[in-house]
């Protein structure tokens, strides 16, 4: 009998929804038409996966959502041979499994009879539904059919595997014999065309922050860095090697005769009605050109600071520091810690229209409405310190300099910072402590250095578990290396699904030693306070070292042990 329920009444025995909201949905169909489920979910009284739980129960047929693993085609039955992935995208459908005539689909409206006829005809089979959302169909449709399958079909057709038993050197020594007019013809060709717009676009979709493409000895190499890792892909031939090279090389409008010296480039893409950066470096190598594009997705990372994973207690004291109208603010760290994320999340936050702010960049990463941003171009002598220097000419309030490299451009900043105006920089050191030892070591005298400094934030990036799969486990005495305390008895490890690609780890997060200067710290820095003093002194105010930091987000459950220990062990 409950089979032929109405999905309304179902939502309400079940508490989903009132009788009264029952009643508003009711009559809005009335007056607009829709079906009910939609309506319910745009008045916002349920989810997208309540409806179809209830559209399973209605209909007796079963229910797979995608954390599940299940919502995938059965290996070995070449199903998305059956549904085109047109079709498939179109019409949320996925192809499941089959047995003898009859084919086991997923669909988000099992009620639409004119799909299910368009599906027999199309693969021949009777179709038997099971039911999934829209959202989990979509997911698992670009699984299915946009990983590995659409990437070897690509690359088949754009180049002949035959031609693999060459060596990247002798495909190399013949573009020697190619005119350019034919170089750039053959990257100009459609199946190059599309494999290497199906690279940048997996790339994206994916949440890839850099694509390398690597000439080896004997083959060719595609690896992806997903959240500070490199994970190989499925790389093209060899005889793909100069037309991919040259594809990117006309977008990226570089020179393509150039092979002998690094070049710099970039483009831009188009996805969902965004615009996305992609910045292209290359480098020769002794096998031929190496290939490295960094995507630049604003809109995936968020420039709040406290979407970046701060603790509370961190945020507070940076907040603080950046209350401040004068002083030097530094960001310390490795290349690729999240440094400049940091700044433009901290610039975001005090952006206004009465204040002019200026930046010198080496690149301009992102745009920022409300910012005055300029690319740094040493060749042409606009270099940071001479930047800077018109840069006071300018009335600024706040200014950014990318990166403080020499004593020149550290003598700058600091005395923009002494002359009235808050200043970003970033600079390159282990941990916070030592950034002011280091400033002293260049060169820059210490009242100068105590005078100027305002904030101090060493970073670094951690992974973050996967919410889906994270695993709790009991610690052991004889699992915690000598000299980490643990308040938590319970912390989490990776374990790996579907919604994370198996690998245990989605997206990072921030581990911090952040010390705001005060007169104690500047007393004792001017006189001549070691790195190990000036930590110890900033301890008692609050500061973590980078390793309590982490062991922190350990205790939240944000991350693992593992992670935090090969991240900043050093800081112990």
């Amino acid at each position: 009998m409950a089979r032929y329920r109405k999905i309304g009444d179902i939502l309400t025995a079940e508490g989903l929804i009132t009788a009264e909201q029952l009643k508003e949905a009711i009559s809005l169909q009335e007056k607009e038409g829709g079906k009910l489920g939609e309506i319910l979910i745009k008045l916002g009284y349920v989810s997208q996966d309540q409806i179809v739980v209830a559209l399973s129960k209605q209909l007796d047929i079963p229910y797979i959502s995608f954390s599940t693993g299940k919502l995938k085609p059965a290996p070995d039955q070449n199903l998305e041979e059956l549904i085109p992935r047109s079709f498939a995208a179109k019409n949320k459908v996925l192809p499941l499994s089959r047995r003898f005539n009859s084919l086991t689909v997923a669909i988000s409206d099992p009620l639409d009879l004119i799909l299910i006829d368009n599906l027999k005809k199309i693969t021949g089979c009777e179709i038997n539904p099971v039911v999934s959302t829209e959202d989990d169909i979509r997911k698992a449709v670009e699984k299915a059919y946009g990983k590995e399958k659409v990437f070897r079909d690509a690359i088949e057709a754009a180049g002949d595997e035959r031609e693999g038993d060459r060596s990247i050197k002798e495909i190399s020594s013949e573009e020697t014999d190619l005119s350019l007019n034919k170089v750039i013809a053959k990257a100009g060709e459609a199946p190059v065309v599309k494999l290497v717009d199906l690279i940048v676009r997996q790339a994206i979709e994916e949440d890839v922050s850099d694509i390398h493409i690597e000439p080896c000895y004997g083959k060719l190499s595609l690896r992806y860095r997903i959240d500070g890792v490199l994970y190989d892909m499925p790389a093209p031939s060899q005889s793909l090697y100069l037309p991919i090279l040259s594809r990117i090389k006309i977008l990226s409008k570089m020179d393509i005769a150039e092979k002998r010296l690094p070049q710099d480039g970039g483009f831009m893409v188009k996805m969902n009605k965004k615009l996305i950066d992609l910045r292209v470096s290359t480098l020769p190598t002794i096998y031929g050109e190496k290939v490295v594009l960094r995507i630049l997705d604003k809109s995936r990372v968020p420039l709040d600071l406290a979407k970046l994973g701060f603790l509370s207690q961190e945020l507070e004291i940076i907040r603080k520091g950046l209350e401040s109208s004068y002083g030097l603010v530094l960001l310390t760290g490795p290349t690729g810690s999240g440094k400049s994320t940091t700044l433009y999340a901290a610039l975001n936050e005090i952006k206004s229209s009465t204040k002019n702010i200026i930046t010198a960049e080496d690149p301009v990463e992102y745009r920022i409405d409300g910012i005055n941003q300029v690319q740094v171009k040493p060749e042409i002598g606009l270099t940071f310190a001479n930047a800077l220097r018109s840069f006071l000419r300018q009335d600024p309030d706040i200014i950014l300099i990318g990166e403080t490299r020499d004593l020149e451009t550290a003598e700058m900043t600091i005395r923009a910072a002494l002359t009235g105006h808050l200043v970003f920089s970033t600079l390159h050191t282990n941990d916070a402590a030592s950034t002011i030892t280091r400033l002293v070591d260049i060169g820059l005298p210490s009242y100068l250095v105590t005078a100027s400094l305002r904030l101090i934030i060493a970073q670094r990036l951690v992974r973050k578990l996967c919410s889906e799969c994270k695993e709790p486990y009991e610690l052991k005495e004889e699992d915690i290396p000598s000299g980490i305390k643990l308040d938590a008895p319970v912390i989490y490890k990776a374990k790996g699904c579907d919604k994370c690609n198996s690998i245990g780890y989605r997206g990072r997060s921030v581990v911090n030693e952040i010390i705001l200067m005060d007169q104690e710290l500047k007393d004792h820095v001017h006189k001549g306070a070691s790195r190990s003093q000036i930590m110890e002194i900033a301890k008692k105010k609050g500061t973590l070292s980078l390793l309590e930091s982490g062991l922190k987000r350990v205790e939240e459950g944000v991350t693992s042990l593992e992670e935090v220990l090969a991240v900043a062990a050093g800081s112990l």
